[in-house]
């Protein structure tokens, strides 16, 4: 091993090092992966909202050419679904399939038909009578609903301090409005699939998943397992967004698999993942602001409520982004939920910041044109170096730079504050801004480094690359930590046989699993001495950051940032069109910049959909989807999508012992959104506090004004 110093890997671009293998198809995903006497299973759902399963008629589909079972709550096996998971909550019932005949929602899974191919399964499941006993469903979400109730979740439900109602009274600037976001969905470009097999008794699982540790815990305990007899594999995953945790199809496929003692595969098809993949819930929130005739606030209330299933509780929870961002007097946030007959919601990029921070941000700049002040130079006066809730210290709060920064670049002093004044042609034009922040927790991984005899180095640990770069990221950190070039690091990864480690999910992948990989590197490197014999199956050593990561309570530990946006909206067709964009972040020590540019990007252009396109819209009769696919879910295209630039800002965190690394998947669609609306609103002089701003709402409200 080379003593010799050299220049460090992690900060420099980086291509991608699996590249070549998904360009060219050798990478394999979970449903292309072959095996001996493979069956597949097709899901069959309810077409009900609501109401029993009376009978399922199986005997004329058991005929079938190639089918080879029908499971449903009469002949399944049991699960055990009492128990808490790796994020400390009770499973979704939606994943214990076919343990019952009631249906809480439409597209709830009443079936799994397996036949030889997948053809075979689908045509069979087509014709799959199921005959219910439909009972009424609501469905009706909205502001007024008498059976919300606090959300106690991950987080508490409510915070407060201070004399609210006293501090607004005193204010010199009030603000008290609604905003609501619709019901959104996260569909990656790989569908959910799982290939379940038993060998020599234990469970082994090929999946498409944000982290086969998680996978590997919630199948044992469903299935009564001891978790070392489950392995879980997922080496490439084409995309998650918080939708590939454990989901019906990998249960269904682990049943049949029990059943038939042969490989089963199930795969989602993209009109199910719209129902069993989860989504965003969609939100009202109420924000009262009060602040002093400059400004700055001296009261904040962020009221949210959003939507779960009735069988289980998910909470968007959308005022945690008004616990970081700014400080007040009096204080008060509230996370509320009401339970429907709909599917349940989970985690989606940016769960509660993304929608949390268009109302807050949006709150914001209306109290700015309030106040007579300028929106940036809001934000900073009300910027602060603890939290507001928790009171704990930030380890780095660099927002304040990514502000300076942002509006220099994006040239915002010159501009003129007032509503409608700018035009090219039949274009009104407007510029926004708003701020970004998203936590940047850590979670206990481990890792394993194996010193080779021709003097590479093979990193193993369970971690999961969907999409991100995390792969390259990891083996940027794996050489710096061992002073080692690139091309002698090979991260194997997605394997649950490696040990448990973080999902990637929250932004705390690549944080918590360079952690794992530094510490075992450096423990490495102390036992290898310059010229030593290396046996011929290498020396290898183990880290676990448990210890380590215990020792960071005492401060708060998030990335910010600053969006800027410019939008040219036709007052005569309603179209809005985004024109540039600017974000400017403080998320950690940046380990590729090629990977974080494009996942910073990737999320303001999702926030570009967020804001202008998407909405998922619910049939009160049915209590279904309507367009529940690509072609009627509408998201932002290329031609949506003008020119974005992203930079970021020096933010060290002296405390992390893997060179203050910060997740970033996440921060990017946090807040624009909000720059967005708050650009239409500059260049029309009309306020949208509803998503998306369609033209048909710009020009309902162009003539209401």
């Amino acid at each position: 091993m080379t003593t010799a110093t050299r220049t460090g890997s992690v900060g420099t671009g980086h291509i991608r090092v699996e590249g070549r293998d998904k360009v060219t198809g050798a990478a394999r995903y979970a449903g292309e992966i072959p095996f001996a006497g493979l069956a597949h299973g097709w899901l069959v759902l309810s077409t009900v909202a609501r109401g029993r399963v009376r009978d399922i008629v199986t005997e004329p589909v058991l005929r079938m050419p190639g089918v080879l079972a029908v499971l449903d709550h009469r002949n399944a096996p049991r699960l055990h679904t009492d128990y808490a998971g790796l994020l400390g909550t009770s499973p979704d019932p939606t994943c214990a399939v076919f343990q019952h005949d009631r249906v809480p929602h439409r597209g709830w899974p009443v079936a799994l038909v397996v036949a030889r191919t997948p053809e075979e399964a689908r045509e069979a499941a087509d014709a799959l009578v199921v005959h219910y006993e439909p009972q009424p469903h609501d469905i009706d979400f909205g502001a007024d609903r008498p059976d919300s109730r606090p959300a106690e979740g991950r987080t508490p439900a409510v915070t407060s301090k201070g004399d609210l109602e006293a501090e607004l009274a005193a204010s010199a600037v009030v603000l008290d409005a609604e905003y609501t976001t619709p019901e959104e969905h996260h569909n990656p470009m790989e569908p959910h699939a799982a290939t379940a097999r038993w060998d020599g008794g234990r469970l082994d699982v090929v999946d498409s998943n944000q982290g086969a540790t998680w996978v590997v815990g919630e199948l044992a305990d469903l299935f009564s397992l001891d978790p070392s007899m489950v392995r879980v594999r997922s080496e490439h995953v084409g995309g998650g967004f918080g939708s590939k945790g454990v989901r019906a199809h990998q249960v269904a496929a682990v049943m049949a698999a029990s059943v038939l003692r042969r490989p089963v595969r199930v795969v989602l098809t993209r009109r199910q993942m719209f129902t069993l993949a989860g989504h965003r819930s969609p939100t009202v929130q109420r924000i009262r602001l009060g602040a002093d005739a400059d400004g700055r606030l001296r009261a904040l209330e962020h009221r949210s409520l959003s939507r779960t299933s009735t069988v289980h509780e998910f909470v968007e929870p959308s005022a945690g982004v008004a616990r970081v961002m700014y400080d007040a007097d009096a204080h008060r946030t509230e996370n509320r939920v009401v339970g429907l007959d709909v599917p349940s919601p989970t985690w989606m990029r940016g769960p509660g910041e993304a929608p949390g921070s268009f109302a807050l941000e949006s709150a914001l700049d209306e109290l700015a044109e309030k106040a007579g002040v300028d929106p940036v130079q809001l934000r900073l006066r009300n910027d602060t170096d603890r939290g507001p809730v928790s009171g704990l210290p930030f380890a780095g709060r660099n927002l304040r730079a990514c502000f300076e920064e942002g509006a220099r670049r994006f040239g915002w002093a010159p501009r003129d504050p007032r509503p409608g004044r700018r035009r090219d042609g039949r274009w009104l034009l407007g510029t926004g801004t708003a701020a970004a922040s998203f936590g940047a927790g850590v979670m206990p991984s481990t890792a394993a480094i194996t010193a080779q005899q021709d003097g590479r180095f093979t990193v193993r640990i369970s971690a999961a690359d969907i999409g991100t770069g995390a792969r390259t990221a990891l083996t940027l950190v794996a050489a710096d930590a061992l002073d080692v070039a690139p091309d002698r690091v090979r991260v194997r990864l997605g394997d649950s046989a490696f040990g448990p480690a973080m999902i990637a999910g929250g932004s705390m992948g690549t944080r918590s699993w360079s952690w794992a990989v530094t510490a075992a590197a450096g423990e490495l490197r102390e036992r290898l001495v310059p010229g030593m014999d290396i046996p011929p199956d290498g020396i290898t050593v183990r880290s676990d950051t448990t210890e380590a990561v215990a020792a960071l309570a005492h401060k708060e530990r998030h990335s910010f940032g600053a969006q800027f946006a410019e939008v040219a909206v036709d007052i005569t067709t309603g179209e809005v069109r985004v024109r540039r964009m600017l974000g400017v972040f403080a998320a950690g020590r940046i380990v590729n910049p090629l990977t974080a540019r494009g996942q910073l990007i990737g999320g303001m252009i999702w926030g570009i959909s967020m804001a202008l396109h998407e909405e998922a819209v619910r049939d009160p009769a049915s209590g279904g989807l309507v367009g529940a696919d690509l072609a009627g879910y509408h998201i932002s295209a290329h031609a949506d999508v003008p020119r974005i630039e992203v930079d970021w800002v020096d933010d060290p965190d002296p405390d992390d012992p893997a060179g203050g690394i910060k997740g970033i998947g996440e921060i990017g669609i946090v807040g624009v959104a909000a720059a967005l609306a708050n650009a239409v609103r500059h260049a029309t002089g009309v306020r949208h506090r509803s998503l998306p701003i369609r033209p048909d709402r710009v020009l309902r409200a162009g003539r209401d004004a």
